[in-house]
């Protein structure tokens, strides 16, 4: 469908100049349509796959509600549920800080006042907990920032703030309530840093000090329960941990756990392999444990390949969409101080090809698919398994389709989330200024013969649910060990 012809259907956009004495959300609302329309890499990918007619009525059903809108943050609330029309991730639309601040600082003070309370100290609930035999939901949490309190009201749990850092909320605030059924399940409504609600269902009490239902865990620190076994130990420890690990689990098998590969645990990572290289080159099974790792930075995952290689890996490319708003990312990352020359050498040969070519995809590399050869080979870890769940996106995801490469690698687990295809995300402010959008560059050349989002990356040992998560890390092992 060519690009064109979509814009007979769209609004006509009022000037820049326009936006910045309006500000209105029919305003910010046309800007992003025809901003992303021009500049998104998997616009018109979207378009040819649900049919222009189909966009057509998600736009008419969209202008109806901007009309209606005059907060700011239902605005951005209702632009963002646009923008999930062509994908659930490598999108982001932000309230700038200086006018949430403002927005916040409103509600701080109407939540204040008006937010439900449990007004119990922490030395009254250790009284009250003392006399509880058999571990439940009740207890004293560390969820940090937060320390929670939880008691029980009838046939709800309900846990509130006992101390908190760095957090608007307040001391005794309701954060939680956990609603028990007749059938003993449970479900629970979580009050999110901004008050808003979000509701989970399958609420676990793992061993007898691990709470978790969604992505919320807590630990308990009061009452002192007996001793979880070592398998929930490294679970909890996995789970809660905020910077990657190693550890040896067992006399033939090391754990290296990897909560996220943002570019800000690269050093990190770097530095645990190169100290535990010893370690993990005596053992025969090393263990990869990405569970809930949305992605980051591929520099990240790098000096893990060594360790897994066993012959040479493809790692197909990516192709830009050039358009002028689009290639002044390279002009950014040309101005940055943080980037080295050869860097910055790097971006000035690729804006060039990118400005010739404007309205075009680009591959601005040499290739589309890079070969990564090694004539290092380890003997040990003679088993890789990487533990994977329905959390691992962007580049947790390139990881996997590296690793799986290798005869040594096999995944264990669940399905991941399968947004890989469209990324490489730029953040752009809207023209009046209240508002950023975040969209994406490019576009893998895997697609369509082998697309990923949607779709997700499949484990080759499905991890089912009558398996519990606590015991994840033990199944992969003992697999390993039957190799």
């Amino acid at each position: 469908m060519n690009l064109n012809r979509i814009f007979l259907f769209a609004l006509i956009i009022v000037s820049n100049a326009s936006f910045a004495q309006k500000c209105s959300c029919e305003d910010n609302f046309n800007w992003l349509k025809k901003t992303f329309e021009d500049n998104d890499a998997g616009f018109q990918y979207v378009i040819d796959k649900k049919g222009l007619a189909e966009y057509q009525n998600h736009n008419d059903l969209f202008i109806k509600k901007v009309k209606k809108i005059k907060d700011l943050t239902d605005c951005r609330n209702v632009l963002f549920d646009w923008m999930l029309f062509f994908r659930p991730a490598h999108l982001s639309l932000a309230i700038k800080p200086e006018y949430a601040e403002k927005a916040v600082a409103k509600s701080d003070t109407e939540t204040e006042t008006k937010w439900e309370k449990i007004e119990i100290t922490e030395a009254e609930l250790k009284n009250n907990f003392a006399k509880i035999s058999n571990p439940t939901f009740e207890g004293i949490w560390l969820s940090p920032p937060y320390t929670i309190g939880v008691i029980k009201k009838d046939n709800e749990y309900i846990g509130y703030v006992l101390d908190v850092k760095d957090s608007k909320w307040k001391q005794y605030q309701v954060k939680f309530k956990i609603k028990e059924f007749p059938d003993k399940t449970n479900n629970a409504v979580y009050y999110m840093g901004d008050y808003t609600a979000q509701k989970f269902d399958n609420v676990k009490l793992v061993g007898n000090n691990f709470l978790k239902f969604g992505s919320v865990s807590l630990k308990r620190i009061f009452p002192n329960n007996p001793e979880d076994d070592s398998d929930i130990k490294t679970y909890v420890e996995s789970l809660t941990a905020q910077i990657p690990f190693i550890k040896q689990i067992s006399d033939k098998t090391v754990l290296l756990r990897i909560p996220s590969f943002k570019y800000a645990n690269k050093k990190i990572i770097d530095s645990i392999i190169t100290a535990n290289h010893e370690l993990i080159i005596s053992k025969e099974n090393l263990i990869i444990d990405i569970r809930n790792n949305g992605g980051g930075s591929d520099a990240s995952f790098q000096k893990i390949i060594p360790y897994i290689y066993t012959n040479t890996i493809r790692s197909v490319g990516v192709q830009y969409l050039s358009t002028p708003l689009n290639n002044k990312r390279m002009e950014d990352f040309m101005a940055d101080p943080n980037w080295s020359a050869e860097e910055k050498e790097w971006a000035k040969k690729g804006l060039d090809k990118l400005n010739a070519n404007i309205g075009k995809f680009i591959n601005i590399e040499d290739q589309i698919v890079d070969e990564i050869k090694s004539d290092l080979f380890y003997a040990n870890p003679k088993n890789v398994g990487v533990i994977i769940n329905e959390n691992n996106g962007s580049t947790a995801e390139e990881f996997l389709l590296i690793a799986k490469q290798s005869k040594k690698v096999k995944l264990f687990g669940t399905t991941t989330e399968g947004v890989l295809d469209i990324s490489n995300m730029y953040f752009v402010d809207f023209p009046c200024k209240t508002l950023k959008l975040g969209y994406s560059l490019t576009k893998s050349f895997r697609i369509p013969d082998m697309q990923i989002d949607g779709k997700g990356i499949q484990p080759d040992f499905y991890i089912d649910k009558t398996i519990p998560d606590y015991e994840w890390i033990r199944f992969t092992e003992n697999k390993l060990k039957a190799n």
